[in-house]
């Protein structure tokens, strides 16, 4: 294991009506004029925003609000963001929604103090400074509500790339599994992958002795493997909900993944996809894990066939630990698939043709050097052929 600092402040208020809650934790946290920000859709017609804006009304809070965020969220927004925080005096950014609208409060937040280009952060700069954030989670997905991450696109060449830093992670976030229940299958679907993607991207690793963590992984990965098909199956289990919610956050806010390298190589192959496509980020994930974990299993043939008898149940095979290793790939593609999420390119609405397009924003884009680096480093060849095992 190697050696680490791991710093996790937020306080979270988990379960039912939580989120009546939210003017007393802004208030707690320091803020005073506070930026609604949101996507629109379910959390005004289900009430919960008005149910935001009652609550800020009874601790005596301001707000303006700034809705409109979409799925891969936008950087035109955050900049409408950062200029009406600075036009408006705001304090402290409120996100209300899931990972999209909270991963743009935080873009928000670091830019309403910061003299440059909030893309900067976006492009390898550290985040040192931010307004506070606080979360009001609706889809257990992208973890954000725990995490010191966020993800943007840019919309001057259409790729996404994440930022990080400790002053984002949210001071506050409100958990009530009750207000995932609205969601579609498929929604829910895509939000148990993404969770399952950060559970192996930290899974991945070349650090030797992290028996801790690695138990800690597997168990989130069996929590997903048992409550996903039990939600999918009936929308209303509050239970089932709950621990997807808890899980989901435990496996991004990086407990599971101090004192060991990590890969984020199937993250980073996806995001060209939802960015040129504009799919869904976990149906992405979906057809892309399988194809990364089967080109680079040679790597570390030991370390799929660990999680393959831990968390898949096969059977080790010790004289052919391959075979083995193959088993768990193709146990975690068949899980998926169950869920009702898609297989290969055509049903993410991606083409052949493209390949090249996006390997050379994916490599080279934004500055990287003609490769991406994780548990492998993978060439330009590299991530063309994993992207063609996805057709």
């Amino acid at each position: 294991m190697n050696n680490f600092s791991f710093y996790s402040p937020t306080y979270f208020a988990f379960g039912r009506d939580a989120e009546n809650q939210a003017g007393a934790l802004v208030k707690r946290f320091g803020g005073s004029k506070v930026l609604l920000h949101y996507g629109g859709g379910s959390v005004v017609r289900s009430g919960l925003l008005d149910r935001v804006k009652a609550a800020l009304k009874a601790e005596g809070l301001d707000w303006v609000e700034l809705g409109g965020v979409k799925p891969n969220p936008r950087s035109g927004l955050v900049y409408r963001g950062i200029e009406l925080c600075r036009r408006k005096g705001v304090d402290f950014v409120l996100a209300v929604g899931g990972g999209s609208t909270i991963d743009s409060s935080k873009a928000i937040a670091a830019g309403v103090v910061y003299d440059g280009d909030f893309w900067d952060f976006y492009s390898g700069k550290y985040i040192e400074k931010a307004l506070p954030v606080g979360t009001i989670l609706t889809i257990a997905a992208a973890s954000s509500e725990g995490s010191p991450d966020s993800v943007i696109t840019n919309e001057n060449g259409m790729f996404k790339r994440g930022a990080t830093g400790d002053a984002i992670r949210p001071r506050f976030s409100i958990l009530n599994p009750a207000l995932t229940q609205t969601l579609s299958a498929y929604q829910t679907a895509c939000g148990i992958t993404d969770i399952m993607a950060h559970l192996y991207e930290r899974y991945l690793t070349n650090t030797a002795e992290v028996e801790v963590t690695d138990r800690m992984i597997e168990a989130l990965l069996l929590t997903m493997v048992h409550e996903g098909p039990r939600v999918i199956e009936n929308p209303n289990n509050y239970d089932a909900r709950a621990n997807i919610m808890w899980a989901g956050m435990m496996a991004h806010n990086n407990a599971c993944g101090v004192g060991r390298s990590q890969d984020w190589n199937s993250h980073n192959i996806e995001h060209e996809l939802s960015a040129l496509y504009d799919c869904a980020h976990g149906a992405g994930l979906a057809v892309t894990m399988p194809a990364v974990f089967s080109y680079v299993m040679a790597h570390d043939v030991m370390r799929f066939a660990q999680v393959a008898v831990r968390v898949w149940g096969c059977q080790m095979d010790f004289a052919h630990p391959e075979v083995t290793a193959r088993a768990g790939i193709e146990a975690l593609r068949r899980f998926l698939i169950s869920i009702g999420m898609p297989k290969n390119f055509a049903e993410l609405g991606a083409k052949e043709a493209d390949i090249p397009k996006l390997v050379d924003v994916l490599c080279n884009g934004d500055g990287r050097p003609g490769s991406i680096s994780g548990f492998v480093t993978l060439s330009e060849a590299d991530c063309a052929a994993i992207y063609r095992l996805m057709l």
